[in-house]
């Protein structure tokens, strides 16, 4: 078995699609009024997927935060320190939630946080070199 991708259960998709496509440049070509989308960033597959058809597929209702939530984060990852701070600038000022200001680590990452509008966390942070796996 291997990662496959990761989504996000959402209730507002078309918020949701504007600020994954617009604030943070994904690219998504799905309507707004569609039930889920799907899309590969870097070589990783994204899944945005309405709250309420899911619990309708899946017979179940579940609970949400509402709010800021610490449950996961999405990390996005730049070449250098400063691309960190105008990234962070950038998506603050197309309505992006600032939650942590850039910050170089101890460890040696600068990172900072943004939230997404329904919440979810995002980092962007680099160790100040290109990207390696």
């Amino acid at each position: 078995m291997r990662l496959d991708g990761f989504g996000l259960f959402v209730e507002d998709m078309g918020r949701m699609i504007r600020f994954y496509r617009d604030v943070l440049g994904f690219e998504i070509k799905e309507d707004e009024d569609t039930s889920n989308v799907f899309l590969i960033k870097d070589g990783t597959l994204f899944l945005l997927y309405r709250r309420s058809d899911f619990e309708k597929m899946t017979s179940r209702k579940y609970e949400y935060i509402k709010g800021l939530n610490g449950h996961s984060e999405i990390a996005l990852y730049v070449d250098t320190f400063e691309e960190v701070d105008a990234e962070f600038a950038k998506a603050v000022e197309k309505g992006a939630e600032p939650v942590l200001e850039p910050t170089t680590e101890p460890w040696g990452q600068r990172t900072c946080y943004i939230a997404d509008p329904e919440g979810n966390l995002i980092e962007i942070g680099s160790f100040n070199k290109p990207f390696e796996r």
